[in-house]
């Protein structure tokens, strides 16, 4: 059952979307806030400008039926220090917003009681204005406020600015003008409309957009998995997967496919061949085996025990060595124990006839004792093989480097022997499985052609080198190089 979202191009589609879909949200937020602030403060300043021309007129000791009340049916009050409204816009009919609900001037109050009373008024009033007016002075200090106010009928939303002025013959009065919102509301609500109907129009688009970009995108993609499924069904590695002609990330995955492809061609390759030269090799001495059980089953007294015990030694080995590779083919990796090299080559040739041994003492390395023992024992055999008379086996350390690990302590045992040496273009390919040079091609004397494979394989294994060239006597050299513990 397929799950929401499971590819690659619909996730890519919906996270596109999402992030655009944010970032319009908090533009569009910005938006609409910074053109609210703008609207407002134009009302503000309009409704300020209104309450200052009254206050002009204030100031000049005009009536209050000759200043402009109601210039573009906008609300206007004056308020005197007690708070009462003196003059209003002729159709206000309600007022909201500036502190005083009146909307028809109020009959004036009897005289203050004695001046020092007006004094102290006067002064608490210029206290509450947080400023100290001269006769015929206006305050340029401006408050503004919201609220609502109904003008011949209609109701509408105001901005409020009061504007203080002192008077010669009246005190201190506040104007309070008013400037519509209608404006900010209308500019608002349509620019949240064109919002709300061109965002979605907008995600469609790139969603629509990004779909198709990844698609495109995706379309090698899609080749290389339909490459590699064809691959794995007709178990053909000689394929390879169509690399775009575009440079990019897909590009390099497909070079690097064809890269794992061919590794895995020739990986593939080399255990068949490994697999078709066992058969091959364990073939024989068991043919041969079987041969000498069934002639002695028939005839005892011609029973060549020797030849059947060499045989069987024989197929041992070679099984032991199959073992040893296939392990090494699994990726085992080498034991972590110190292993003394100069002892290792002592005990190796311990026994053998014609093999002198020059070590220095303390020439240890880190890895697995059997598998060192078994490079040595191979090198051995190869040397005793093909020498005249006599093989060579020295240990020392080096402060060259050591092949896989870089620079560092180097351990080196190198095995020579007096025969005709390794041919120059047979160098590498007798360390290749189950090659055996023309010299060495009888089954008694040159083997399954597995210990030298087997050889570089742990030396390898081990993060060394091993190397084959030509002694100053004409003989082969057999060097192996290992980091030293």
């Amino acid at each position: 059952m397929s799950r929401p979202f499971a590819s690659v191009r619909a996730r890519a589609t919906l996270a596109a979307t999402l992030v655009v879909a944010v970032a319009l949200v908090a533009a569009g937020t910005a938006v609409l806030l910074s053109l609210r602030s703008n609207l407002l403060g134009e009302a503000g300043t309009q409704a300020e400008r209104s309450a200052r021309e009254v206050a002009t007129g204030l100031a000049f000791a005009k009536p209050y039926d000759d200043l402009p009340l109601d210039v573009d049916d906008r609300p206007v009050q004056v308020v005197d220090e007690e708070g009462r409204l003196v003059a209003a816009s002729e159709d206000l009919e309600r007022i909201s917003g500036t502190g005083v609900d009146a909307v028809k001037p109020q009959p004036a109050a009897t005289a203050r009681d004695g001046g020092d009373d007006d004094d102290d008024d006067a002064a608490d009033d210029d206290d509450d204005h947080g400023e100290s007016l001269e006769p015929g002075e206006i305050g340029a200090r401006t408050t503004v406020s919201d609220g609502s106010a109904t003008i011949d009928g209609d109701t509408e939303d105001y901005r409020f600015a009061a504007v203080p002025v002192e008077t010669e013959d009246r005190g201190r009065l506040t104007v309070y003008a008013g400037a519509p919102l209608s404006a900010e509301h209308g500019a608002v609500n349509t620019a949240l409309t064109v919002m709300l109907i061109g965002f979605p129009v907008l995600l469609a688009v790139v969603a629509w957009v990004t779909w198709l970009v990844t698609r495109r995108a995706l379309r090698p993609v899609e080749g290389i998995r339909r490459e590699m499924a064809a691959i794995t069904a007709s178990e053909d590695l000689a394929r390879r997967v169509p690399v775009p002609d575009t440079h990019d990330e897909v590009a390099r995955l497909a070079s690097t496919t064809n890269e794992t492809l061919t590794a895995l061609e020739s990986s593939v390759e080399r255990q068949r061949r490994f697999v078709a030269d066992a058969s091959h090799e364990l073939r024989s001495p068991i043919a041969s085996l079987r041969t000498q059980l069934e002639v002695a089953a028939a005839h005892p007294e011609l029973l060549d025990l020797g030849g059947a015990v060499e045989d069987t030694v024989r197929l041992q080995r070679l099984a032991a060595d199959l073992l040893l590779l296939a392990r090494l083919d699994a990726g085992e990796r080498p034991a972590d124990a110190r292993v003394d090299l100069a002892a290792l080559a002592r005990e190796a040739a311990e026994g053998r006839r014609g093999v002198r041994v020059r070590a220095e003492e303390d020439v240890t390395v880190a890895g697995s004792r059997g598998q060192l023992e078994r490079v040595l024992a191979n090198l051995l055999d190869n040397a005793q093989r093909h020498a005249r008379s006599a093989v060579e086996v020295s240990v020392r350390r080096d402060e060259g480097p050591h092949g896989a690990r870089g620079g560092g302590q180097t351990a080196v045992v190198a095995v020579a022997d007096d025969g005709e040496g390794v041919p120059a273009a047979d160098r590498e390919r007798i360390f290749e499985r189950f090659v055996r040079l023309d010299a060495a091609r009888s089954r008694d004397d040159g083997g399954a052609g597995l210990g030298l494979a087997i050889a570089r394989d742990v030396a390898l294994r081990h993060g060394g080198t091993l190397t084959v060239r030509d002694t100053p006597a004409g003989g082969a050299l057999f060097e192996l190089r290992l980091p030293g513990a």
